[in-house]
Order: C-alpha cells, then sequence, then structure tokens
C-alpha cells in the first residue's frame, strides 16, 4: 500500500479560517498543496476585500478550491450582513418559470466569478418532503421529484455556464428528516427502491446536467448501510458513483457537524470519510493550524494501519486538482459581462405568485390599504442559514423564551410581548397587525403568540410565515416560501407598503 504524500493529504482537505484576511499558517499550507478554502460569512467584507482575499489564496495555490454556500436565498454568504436579493429556491419552484431559476442562477455565478469564488454549495437538491424539516425547508425547491429534478439541473447548467462550479446537495436526500444533522444524526429509513423514485431523481438530473461536484450528507441510511452517508462506501462508491455514475469530486458536508464528527472527532471522521469515497474534505469554520495537522496525521495513521488505502488519497488529492483545472478552463471561455456586477432585478409581482395567499389575506390586505404595524417573531436560525438578515425589520419583535429555544445572538428587545398585550390590552389601536416569522407551526411559543393575538384583535390579524409553512397553513394567512431580502421587499409590495 503506497504511503501518500504531504502534498497529497492536504489535497484532500478544505478547512475554513477567522478573519477577512488570509493567515499566514493558511498560506503556508496552500503552497504545500492543501485542496482549497471555504469562505463563511465573517470572512466577508466587501467586494473588494473577497476579491483581494481569494487572489491572495490564488497566488499561493492556483490549483486551490475557493468554495462558499451561495445558494440564492436564504443561505447567502455574500450578502450575509443584509441579506440575499434572490427569491431562493422554494419561492422558484413554486413560480415553476425554469428560465427564472436559470436567470438567478447566473446572477450567482457572476457575482461570484467578480469576487474570485469558483465553487458555490448549491443547489439544494433535496425534497423536502418532511414540512417539519428543520435544515432544508425552503432551500429545497420543493416537495415533487421531478420538480425539483428540473430546477435543480436547471440552476446547475445556468451556474456552471458563468464559470462556477456546481456542487448539487446532499446526497442521498436530507429532504425527508425532522432532525438537522448541525446538531445530531438524522436517520432516513427508506429502502433502495424508494430513494431511487424519490430522493434521488433530483441528483440524477444534477448529475446529467454536468454538476462538478456534489455535497455528502451526514445522515443515516439503516437499509443501506449502518454509517452515516458521508462515510459509507455502498452509497458514494456503490450508489454515487456506480449506479448514478458521478464522476466528478465527492464534497464531504462540514465535518465539524454533530452528524459527522459527534462520535468520531474531525480528525477520525476525515480518514473513515476518505476511505468511504470522499474526494475534498469540507472541515468546517473556524478552523486552526494545529487542528489541520490532527487532521492530516490521522489520515496518515489510517493508512499506516490498513484502514485506509494511500492510492484512495491520491485518487481523491487527483481529483481535486482535476476540478481546478477545469474551472479555470470555463472561467477562462465566460468572461464577466460588467463590472461591477449589478444586483439582479426582479418584477416584484413575479415573485410574490410564488407565495400562497389565502382568501382572507386577500381581503385583509385590502381592507388595510398598507396601513398596519408589524411583529417580528424570532427563532434561532439553523446554523446553514446562519444569523443573516431576513424577512422584514420590525420594532416590535417576539423572543423565544430560553425554555423552549436558547437565544443566539440575537439583539432585539425581549419586553416585546408585554408590550403587545399593553396595547392590545387598552384597544389603543384599531390598525391591522402583522406577524412575521418563519415555520411558525413548528414553534410553540409562536403558536401561541399568534392564538392570543388572534383572540384579542380578531380580524386585524395577519400571519405570514416566511419559512416552510405547515400543510394546514394554519399559522399562515399568508407563506411566502423565503426570507431573503428580496422575498421580504416582495412581501412589503403584497401588503400594499412601498418596497
Amino acid at each position: 500500500m503506497a504511503s501518500p504524500s504531504r502534498s497529497e493529504i492536504l489535497g484532500t482537505l478544505l478547512p475554513g479560517f477567522v478573519g477577512t484576511e488570509l493567515p499566514e499558517w493558511l498560506g503556508t499550507l496552500l503552497r504545500e498543496g492543501l485542496g482549497g478554502v471555504c469562505l463563511f460569512g465573517g470572512n466577508i467584507g466587501t467586494g473588494e476585500q473577497t476579491a483581494a482575499l481569494t487572489a491572495a489564496i490564488l497566488a499561493e495555490n492556483p490549483d486551490a478550491v475557493i468554495a462558499i454556500d451561495e445558494e440564492g436565498g436564504d443561505v447567502t454568504r455574500l450578502y450575509y450582513d443584509r441579506g440575499a436579493p434572490y427569491p431562493g429556491n422554494a419561492l422558484l419552484g413554486r413560480i415553476g418559470d425554469l428560465a427564472l431559476t436559470e436567470r438567478t442562477a447566473r446572477a450567482v455565478g457572476w457575482q461570484l466569478r467578480e469576487v474570485g469564488v469558483n465553487v458555490t454549495f448549491a443547489p439544494d437538491a433535496d425534497i423536502n418532503s418532511n414540512p417539519d424539516n428543520p435544515v432544508i425547508g425552503v432551500r429545497s425547491f420543493g416537495t415533487d421529484p421531478d420538480v425539483v429534478a428540473d430546477h435543480a439541473a436547471a440552476w446547475v447548467g445556468a451556474v456552471q455556464a458563468t464559470g462556477v462550479g456546481a456542487a448539487a446537495k446532499h446526497f442521498p436526500g436530507h429532504g425527508d428528516t425532522a432532525q438537522d444533522s448541525h446538531l445530531a444524526l438524522p436517520i432516513v429509513d427508506r429502502s433502495l427502491e424508494e430513494l431511487r423514485e424519490r430522493e434521488l431523481v433530483p441528483f440524477r438530473a444534477a448529475i446529467e446536467a454536468g454538476t462538478e461536484l456534489i455535497m455528502t450528507s451526514h445522515i443515516l441510511l439503516p437499509q443501506l448501510d449502518a454509517v452515516p452517508a458521508t462515510m459509507s462506501a455502498p452509497v458514494l462508491q456503490g450508489l454515487l458513483r456506480g449506479e448514478l455514475g458521478f464522476t466528478g469530486v465527492i464534497v464531504s458536508d462540514a465535518l465539524d457537524m454533530k452528524g459527522a464528527s459527534g462520535e468520531l472527532g474531525i480528525p477520525g471522521a476525515a480518514a473513515r470519510a476518505l476511505a468511504a469515497g470522499v474526494d475534498l474534505l469540507c472541515i468546517g469554520t473556524d478552523n486552526t493550524a494545529a487542528q489541520l495537522e490532527e487532521i492530516a496525521a490521522a489520515i496518515a495513521a489510517a493508512v499506516a494501519s490498513g484502514a485506509l488505502d494511500g492510492e484512495r488519497v491520491a485518487d481523491a488529492a487527483r481529483r481535486t486538482r482535476l476540478l481546478a483545472g477545469r474551472l479555470r478552463a470555463r472561467a477562462a471561455t465566460a468572461p464577466l459581462p460588467a463590472s461591477p456586477v449589478p444586483e439582479p432585478q426582479y418584477d416584484l409581482d413575479e415573485i410574490t405568485r410564488g407565495f400562497d395567499v389565502s382568501p382572507y389575506a386577500r381581503e385583509w390586505i385590502a381592507a388595510a390599504d398598507g396601513q398596519y404595524e408589524l411583529v417580528r417573531i424570532e427563532s434561532v436560525a439553523n446554523i446553514a442559514v446562519g444569523e443573516a438578515p431576513w424577512g422584514v425589520e420590525s420594532d416590535l419583535v417576539v423572543m423565544p423564551p430560553m425554555a423552549e429555544e436558547p437565544r443566539s445572538g440575537v439583539s432585539k428587545p425581549p419586553a416585546a410581548r408585554d408590550r403587545f398585550e399593553t396595547r392590545a390590552d387598552a384597544g389603543a389601536s384599531t390598525i391591522g397587525l402583522v406577524i412575521i416569522g418563519k415555520d411558525l407551526h413548528r414553534r410553540a411559543y409562536a403558536r401561541d403568540y399568534i392564538d392570543r393575538a388572534r383572540a384579542e384583535r380578531g380580524a386585524s390579524v395577519l400571519v405570514v410565515d416566511m419559512g416552510w409553512a405547515g400543510d394546514d397553513r394554519a399559522y399562515a394567512d399568508v407563506a411566502t416560501f423565503g426570507a431573503s431580502r428580496l422575498a421580504g421587499q416582495a412581501l412589503v409590495h403584497l401588503l400594499g407598503g412601498v418596497a
């Protein structure tokens, strides 16, 4: 069994880092052959700063993959400080215009190209078959396998036409879960035949569209294997490489997630994932030189012990280097159309066509004539979304109680509930009240607040869910299926205000 070189081991690693400038330690590893870097919201400042950062990365290693989670909706890194100017997948799926999906993906691609990013971890090809899914939701194009497949393929083709590599995720499908793999190991107890009929349909379409990468999921499929998909040779080698015929780069979801490393630790998870067939190991966010050395040592030890074939490591590094070459070739044939690349502009009426607006809501909006108070119900964002701004800002905010959801980086005033009750009890206002939140049906404190508001103020209350609304729409007079900056502007437009 051949021992891989240090350069080959490093060539399989894709860490994150702290700050907006390239750390010295990371530059050193890039010169030694590090596979690339994953950028997160904390690494992004201005466009000029991001372009300078990516140029510094490529100066150290021209074969570096520079990846980012830019999904074109709620999950954004380029617009982490202000929310994305894109509709998001669920809205695109509901609008049903593949040309609009392609236009959005091209806009994402050109914006990434301008700042020097060459891979986006998108599109999300999961089918959100479980309305209680805490991590996918509006990141999915929908619940119908064919709809998701059509939009995923359109997204792949359009973003890659700009020279940016796509990474369809999260294989073999994270939509039928009620747990977040950042925090636990979700279980999808489906047979291979069921997967073929549903979860695999969009991934097959993305592969046929030429996606350069596919990202794994940290989910357990007990009918296929006893380990998470990221560490499963039957899932990655048998299903993805064998049955679906994928020949590109397999990239892991972040290994600092509990679904991957909760029991093994990141170094152990990295070695297991490589052995299973992963080529590029996304490590996490705030990584350090010491962590990278520990991971590299664990990979070398796994080879020495026979648990990992050295040729598998060399093959993974080779696939990543070849990817970098293909991305350079794509970029060379797709010059930027303009600089600076403008934010995309959308017809807000077209965006609102993707909303689910009840008859009650239509009557309410007509009667309110653009005059209303607005209350935001906050919730702890899943880690994929982070604390990026969402929806519509409001001075009146309901905070999640500590007992139900820990507060995480949210600095809005916690006394909002008392303020609302005082005003309602006094009967000081008859103006309409709009309550907005995300995934309201899943949150007991949100349901309680809405129930009391409806009891006290009756037909003056309009409830807007900007996440994935429950199937019965009991807590969604309007469901926007997205909370990006654009979705917020479209909501204001629908309500008769100034977007």
